[in-house]
């Protein structure tokens, strides 16, 4: 689905006219709503730093960009805007979204993180559709914290908030960081 697919998903859980679980429960419903507005805030204000804009330009032949995800995750509505930022710059990019949980689709048991079907993951694929590279489900910085704080006795609502704050914090700069660097890399 296009990134404009993918938006319109979220307005039809929200309007109710998507109600397959887990979109029937109450929980999942307050997430969604959420994270769209999250990552609305993140497409009006998040900024790509020249070090990312300059990656996104090297890129001199067609690529595909895949990105696996679910309304319901936080991590994506942080991470997806600027991941749609980077590919909007150069026409060689062209992003399609896919759910995770879509039965159709298994793309995501590829790309396990440790075992787990961990997203929302990019995998970047040359005109031939020959990986390139993959990344996610977070910045290896957050991912640190969500290991360390999972770990802990903090409730999931405080490891969530710890979360928030440090996507918050950060302003999408370790995302673009390792991003393009695997943009960089690939080219090597």
């Amino acid at each position: 689905m296009t990134f404009e697919d993918y938006q319109y998903f979220f307005k039809s859980i929200i309007d109710g006219h998507y109600t397959e679980a887990p979109y029937n429960q109450p929980l999942y419903l307050n997430y969604v709503r959420l994270n769209e507005s999250r990552q609305k805030r993140w497409l009006k204000t998040g900024e790509l730093s020249e070090e990312t804009i300059d990656a996104v330009y090297t890129i001199e032949s067609k690529q595909f960009w895949t990105v696996v995800t679910e309304p319901w995750c936080g991590d994506a509505s942080h991470i997806i805007p600027f991941i749609e930022k980077m590919a909007e710059l150069n026409d060689k990019i062209t992003i399609d979204y896919e759910l995770r949980d879509d039965d159709d689709l298994n793309t995501i048991d590829n790309f396990l993180t440790n075992g787990g079907r961990s997203i929302p993951i990019l995998i970047a694929r040359d005109a031939n559709k020959q990986d390139l590279w993959h990344w996610g489900p977070r910045p290896a910085d957050a991912q640190f914290l969500y290991l360390k704080n999972k770990n802990s006795l903090m409730s999931n609502d405080e490891q969530k908030l710890v979360l928030q704050n440090w996507y918050n914090d950060d302003k999408g700069e370790k995302i673009q960081r390792e991003i393009s660097g695997l943009i960089i890399g690939s080219k090597k």
